[in-house]
């Protein structure tokens, strides 16, 4: 079997199974453990998918930069931020990232609603510095480009100084093993910053980002709270994350 046979193989079984192993593939293919997990590597140099122990898990789909990412999947995410506005109240301190999920949230935000909000996006200060009765408290630090939103030492020291009531965390790959991950350092590493700044973590997450990785730690995937998601929440594939008490939506 050729290498380019193997490798599609090894992209279908992950398509369809969200999780492959070596020793699995490696009886699949007629190939030693050691030839697939050098396919593996190859395939995951080529940002195909995600190696990790004992196998690999897919890429996060979709573009990742803040422009791409307002066009995809719109519809989805209008979804997830029309079940998103049952959980924020009046007099909440609310931290919103820079996700696209959270930017359609803010420009849902009913009039009448009184919030102080937290953020490091460009994009979503914007919007809100016309709402009437929400209060904005912007991180500064250094422009994230592909993303809108600041990073660093200085945004991170400025989330440390609130403990909000909720923080609404885009996602960009999360996994019930491996956790939440995202594919910029300096930006996960704020993210972990809002989540430990936060008492309740509201996961905002097109299905298809669902037992997906990227390179970088956030959180573990316990920590959330609440998982929004563009599908009805008694889906059998959400099970795995009910387990973990995640209360899905």
């Amino acid at each position: 079997m050729l290498k380019e046979e193997r490798f599609q193989i090894i992209l279908d079984q992950l398509g369809h199974e969200q999780k492959v192993y070596l020793g699995h593939l490696s009886t699949l293919l007629n190939v030693s453990e050691d030839t697939v997990r050098r396919d593996i590597k190859e395939l995951a140099d080529q940002g195909l998918l995600k190696s990790v122990r004992g196998g690999a898990v897919p890429h996060s789909p979709g573009p990742h930069h803040f422009r791409d990412r307002i066009k995809y999947d719109n519809e989805q995410k209008q979804i997830i931020a029309k079940k998103t506005l049952q959980f924020l109240k009046d007099g909440q301190v609310v931290i919103f990232d820079g996700g696209t999920s959270a930017l359609l949230i803010a420009q849902m935000l009913p009039k009448d609603l009184k919030l102080t909000v937290i953020t490091n996006s460009f994009p979503i200060a914007s919007i809100l510095e016309e709402h009437e009765h929400v209060d904005v408290l912007f991180a500064g630090g250094r422009l994230l480009k592909d993303s809108f939103v600041t990073i660093g030492n200085d945004c991170i020291q400025f989330f440390k100084k609130f403990r909000a009531d909720v923080c609404l965390l885009g996602i960009c790959s999360i996994h019930a093993e491996l956790g939440v991950t995202g594919p910029d350092f300096e930006e996960s590493e704020v993210k972990r910053t809002m989540i430990e700044s936060s008492k309740e973590v509201i996961a905002l997450a097109t299905t298809e980002k669902l037992g997906t990785a990227e390179a970088y730690y956030v959180c573990p995937t316990e920590r959330l709270s609440v998982i929004i998601t563009d599908k009805e929440a008694g889906s059998e594939e959400f099970d795995i994350y009910r387990n973990l008490g995640i209360n899905l939506t």
